[in-house]
């Protein structure tokens, strides 16, 4: 018998909730649905290997609070797609769990009612549908995985992973994503250090075993096969890296570590100054390199969202303007058709020639 008083000791409750696969079974995957994630898990990988000469582009809300709202945006971004489908994959940006450096509001699947009332079960429920709704359209979704056990719950949703600049060097997200179906891309370190990104890629190459859960709830060890998809994201750190002489930095340095030189540029975060207004800027200048000839940049990322800026968190959510940021800021859907338009065409030629 353990002795109460010297364990647990800071833990006020432990609550059970919803195993992997009861909510798989509340929230089912049809035929359709399946083959339009395995789609974009596949075309992700051309690009990713050079057989897809397009480019990926990750557009959508920082993080996602309203589910109405993101659905419209859905919508938006789905005609655009197929606007644009001959030169750019435009994937949906669909971000559940956000890091925080201290503490703050950590997403939809841990507060859905962004009031702390962490009713975790209920966001893992409003995240399964929205990812079906945007499934059901034909777009692919892509996600950052935080959790290292809610991708039992969502991933086979998901055609695109991010593990973000705060969790790259941990080795439990390196070994959780050697086992992911999609790609992943790994961020530098919020100062802007890329070996630690450079060297997740080498661990998540490789197979791993650790401690999570099957999909039936128990407590298993995970063995995994290793992931060969994967790559960079530049993000910035204490100063931006996302101009030419950066890139070609980043290209020898994958090169001397035997890695494809294959990556992603994040205009936004410490590329952008955290300014949204900046990531044109930003895509203005992957645009040039491309034109130069570049050969290495295969996707960017863009944080959009149905109106500009950002608004802070309230008590009263009724006074929360709809469409708008509740954590970084984002474009809105007027610019983001627009830049996204312009660069498709002006890179289209040159593309194809890489």
């Amino acid at each position: 018998m353990t002795d109460k008083r010297i364990e647990n000791i800071n833990v006020n409750a432990e609550q059970a909730i919803i195993t992997p696969n009861e909510l798989k079974d509340l929230y089912p995957l049809n035929e359709a649905i399946i083959a339009n994630v395995a789609e974009g898990q596949a075309t992700i990988k051309n690009i990713l290997n050079g057989a897809d000469k397009r480019l990926l582009v990750v557009v959508g809300p920082c993080s996602i609070h309203d589910i109405e709202a993101a659905k419209e945006y859905a919508r938006g971004l789905k005609k655009l797609a197929d606007e644009l489908k001959d030169s750019l994959y435009l994937v949906m940006r669909v971000y559940f769990e956000k890091p925080r450096t201290t503490v703050g509001w950590q997403g939809l699947i841990n507060d859905p009612k962004c009031d702390n009332s962490f009713k975790i079960e209920e966001g893992l429920k409003q995240a399964r549908e929205l990812l079906i709704y945007i499934a059901e359209l034909g777009l692919p979704v892509a996600g950052e995985a935080l959790d290292i056990v809610t991708p039992q719950y969502i991933q086979d949703l998901i055609s695109w992973t991010a593990i973000g600049a705060r969790t790259t060097e941990s080795q439990s997200h390196r070994k959780m994503a050697s086992g992911l179906s999609s790609v992943v891309g790994f961020k530098n370190g919020t100062d802007g250090n890329i070996e630690i990104a450079i060297n997740a890629l080498e661990s998540v190459s490789a197979p791993h075993n650790f401690i999570s859960i099957e999909p039936d709830g128990k407590v298993a060890v995970i063995r995994t096969a290793g992931n060969p998809d994967t790559h960079i994201i530049l993000r910035g750190g204490k100063s931006p890296n996302y101009e030419a002489n950066d890139v070609k930095a980043y290209e020898e340095r994958l090169r001397k570590a035997g890695l494809a030189e294959r990556i992603m540029i994040d205009c936004s975060h410490a590329n952008s100054n955290k300014s949204a207004k900046n990531q044109a800027l930003v895509l203005k200048s992957i645009q040039q390199q491309i034109l130069d000839g570049n050969k290495s940049i295969m996707g960017v990322m863009i944080e959009s969202n149905l109106k500009f800026g950002k608004q802070k968190l309230c008590a009263d959510l009724s006074k929360l303007e709809y469409g708008v940021s509740i954590t970084d800021e984002c474009i809105g859907w007027d610019e983001t058709e627009k830049e996204l338009r312009t660069f498709a065409e002006s890179i289209k030629v040159n593309l194809f020639a890489r």
